[in-house]
């Protein structure tokens, strides 16, 4: 079998070779990950932060060094490097040192007046092992992330990374060694599908993915053979909605950088611009001035670096190309230059058309226009994606109220991107971009085995409800249910229920 090669998208030079895991070494890396786990899961909280904490020290020791290995693996610029993939990484694992022992102490829940005398409360315990597939487009943070939150809530890890981008799994594996993790706690696998099918077939306790519909499906659907809990951070197909009381310096600003950052190659990129009628031909007009004025290239100063795969450039030629045959109408010129795409407007795009309904994942922004607030949020919802989107308005109260009527994982108000980085809030999508939710308080629980438990002191030899049952019960208890149900002050009378569960008691 071939080796994986990573190639520099901007050069074309091949940066390195890496042996691809064959399925016999990806069934030993979870076997090793299960033993391993055996003592990671023992750790207190503080002695796992102390790892975290000399993960993110490492990081931070070779910022310059690593955002030049993300760069080239990738084409993005280096800007992006660090503000993209480097400094949500950092975030992270500062929020989670911060706030894991408060988010998996044992939470305290209610008791049921007819369960009066014990404690009810919620424990988080770790899974196991967690298998981690992550995308090219961020290729660090997209990898990062899942394994410091796994780690964070006592599991161990085996982490297969794009074969696109495999430069950036043996940078993983350095940080993690340099770091001083326990030997087999996270262990890199490399390669493909197939390489992602043995993953599965190995049995850990979860998958969590991210990357495209088609994949996830099949991954949910290998998984399901086995009960294996999966989560799915899956493709967008972002709508911004830009009402004609919106700042529109801002929000052309925003939609060029929500459109055309990373080349368009971000799962929440802006997809579909959707313009109230007044506004819009302004808005293009000074949106097409903006992407003039965008710089091209791999230097510090550089906008927009190189897509990274010859094959997306491709796809998203073709939706181009197809876009305009049916009918819309190019504002800029495509121009294709090795692997750099230059930004594209589109405008005249119907819902028809496949750049308005599947993912792009590339420097395209198709614009639409729409009459009311309520047509707008009816356009953007119509979708079979619902992964992000976005709301520009000065009127934030018609905003928040506007937002209550999409179907999305998650929203802005003037502003884009910029909530995936949000470490306390939730993030995942509906419908086709995914199933379940990570980041703050859901990302540790989503990693966590949670169980409820309820405490009887036990000082009784038996309980109310237990065995032999009879008449006098049975009126005991429907008195009861009466008493609880149809009196709203029952509460306040405490002797009406102590006489009701002496009563009982007495039919014992």
């Amino acid at each position: 079998m071939e080796n994986l090669q990573a190639i520099n998208p901007v050069t074309g030079e091949v940066i390195d070779k890496f042996q691809r895991s064959q399925p016999e070494e990806v069934t030993k890396a979870v076997i090793n990950s299960r033993r391993s786990f055996e003592n990671w899961k023992k750790l207190s909280i503080d002695q796992r932060m102390n790892y975290l904490r000399a993960i993110r020290k490492n990081i931070l020791d070779h910022l310059d060094e690593y955002a030049t290995i993300i760069s080239k693996d990738t084409g993005k610029v280096l800007t992006e490097s660090l503000m993209s993939d480097i400094l949500p990484t950092l975030e992270f694992i500062r929020y989670y040192e911060k706030n894991t022992e408060k988010f998996l102490k044992p939470k305290k829940r209610d008791t049921p007046l007819s369960f009066q005398g014990g404690k009810s409360y919620i424990t988080y315990q770790p899974l196991g092992v967690i298998g981690i597939i992550s995308p090219w487009n961020f290729p660090l943070q997209l990898a990062m992330i899942p394994i410091i939150t796994a780690l964070a809530a006592g599991n161990t890890v085996v982490i297969k990374p794009s074969n696109e981008t495999p430069t950036i799994g043996a940078l993983i594996e350095r940080i993690m060694i340099e770091a001083g993790l326990p030997q087999g706690v996270v262990q890199v696998v490399q390669g493909g599908r197939e390489v992602g099918a043995a993953l599965i077939e190995a049995k850990p306790n979860k998958i969590f993915f991210t990357g495209s519909v088609s994949t996830g499906k099949k991954i949910m659907e290998q998984a399901s053979k086995h009960l294996i809990p999966v989560e799915l951070e899956l493709g967008g197909k972002d709508p911004m909605v830009v009402l004609e009381d919106a700042n529109i310096d801002r929000a052309v600003e925003g939609a060029l950088y929500g459109g055309f950052a990373n080349a368009g190659q971000v799962c929440i990129s802006v997809e579909r611009l959707y313009l109230q009628e007044s506004i819009a031909q302004e808005f293009i007009k000074k949106l097409k001035y903006r992407v003039k004025e965008l710089n091209i290239g791999s230097g510090k100063s550089s906008d927009i670096g190189a897509m990274t795969t010859a094959d997306q450039i491709e796809h998203v030629q073709k939706q181009i190309d197809l876009a305009v045959k049916m009918g819309a109408k190019l504002e800029t010129p495509v121009k294709i230059e090795n692997n750099y795409f230059h930004p594209v407007i589109l405008t005249g795009v119907t819902h028809d058309m496949e750049i308005m309904t599947e993912e792009t994942f590339g420097p395209v922004l198709p614009i639409m226009t729409f009459n009311t607030p309520e047509e707008g949020i009816q356009l953007a919802n119509d979708s079979e994606y619902g992964l992000n989107a976005s709301i520009w308005s000065k009127d934030i109260k018609l905003a928040e109220r506007l937002v209550k009527e999409l179907i999305t994982g998650n929203v802005m108000i003037n502003d884009v991107l910029k909530n995936v980085g949000n470490p306390d809030l939730p993030f995942g999508g509906v419908k086709h971009s995914g199933i379940g939710k990570y980041h703050g308080p859901e990302g540790l629980y989503s990693f966590s085995l949670e169980t409820s438990v309820m405490v009887n002191k036990g000082k009784a030899n038996k309980e109310v409800n237990w065995f032999p049952y009879s008449e006098s019960k049975y009126n005991g208890l429907k008195e009861l249910l009466k008493a609880l149900n149809e009196d709203k002050n029952i509460l306040k009378k405490g002797g009406t229920l102590l006489k009701i569960g002496k009563k009982l008691k007495e039919m014992d």
